[in-house]
């Protein structure tokens, strides 16, 4: 694995880290705002890209306030005494009477909704009590913006979701919606680097990088 370069000092810079595997992504159901914690495995993942986020230095820890995340920053907060953050605003997209299923118990029961959800990527308005694209993007991103406010010219990292991850990081680079799956999904427990230039805005540093190989699974 090449490691990104540390940011040079004076740099705002946001490390978007996934949290690490659950029961229900190895099940491959959908988590949304479900509150499912880190399984066995998870907790190990965390435990071993903590040492290398703290040798970035980072100045805070946001995290969502989901359990699978909290105890993602967990190992983190411990080897850099820093507090960790909670911002609902970080979540996952919420997923409605999705959440708790996978792809099959949807298309069972939902075949129509199923297939417009494969068909547009995302993109449309599911029903179901799902969360829009056009929303999840505009608080992400918020959230992102006032956190690299709140610490500019240092390095945060951001305990979130997989997909919250690639909406946020899409408003922050100012790339059009439909882009998202330009994107490749975050495998648990790695992460998104952004970096503020001056010039530039929002630039991509780094993505899905990690400790561990692995495949993305249901945020």
């Amino acid at each position: 694995m090449t490691r990104p370069p540390s940011p040079p000092p004076g740099v705002t810079t946001l490390i978007l880290w996934r949290h690490g595997i659950t029961d229900w992504n190895v099940a491959r159901r959908i988590q949304g705002h479900s509150d499912t914690p880190l399984n066995p495995e998870g907790r190990a993942q965390a435990a071993a890209v903590a040492p290398l986020l703290a040798a970035r230095r980072p100045v805070a820890i946001v995290s969502s306030d989901l359990s699978r995340c909290r105890q993602t920053a967990a190992p983190l907060a411990e080897l850099t005494g820093l507090p960790v953050s909670s911002d609902p605003r970080l979540r996952e997209r919420y997923y409605g009477e999705w959440e708790g299923l996978t792809a099959a118990e949807i298309a069972e029961r939902w075949p129509e909704s199923h297939a417009r959800w494969r068909a547009v990527h995302d993109m449309a308005d599911l029903g179901h009590g799902i969360e829009r694209p056009t929303e999840v993007t505009k608080r992400v991103g918020e959230a992102l913006r006032e956190i690299a406010d709140a610490a500019p010219g240092a390095t945060t990292v951001v305990v979130t979701h997989g997909g919250a991850a690639r909406y946020g990081t899409l408003d922050l680079l100012d790339w059009p919606l439909d882009q998202v799956h330009s994107l490749a999904g975050l495998v648990n427990c790695h992460f998104t680097e952004l970096r503020q230039d001056p010039r530039r805005g929002w630039v991509l540093q780094a993505h899905n990088v990690g400790t561990v190989a692995g495949a993305p699974t249901y945020e």
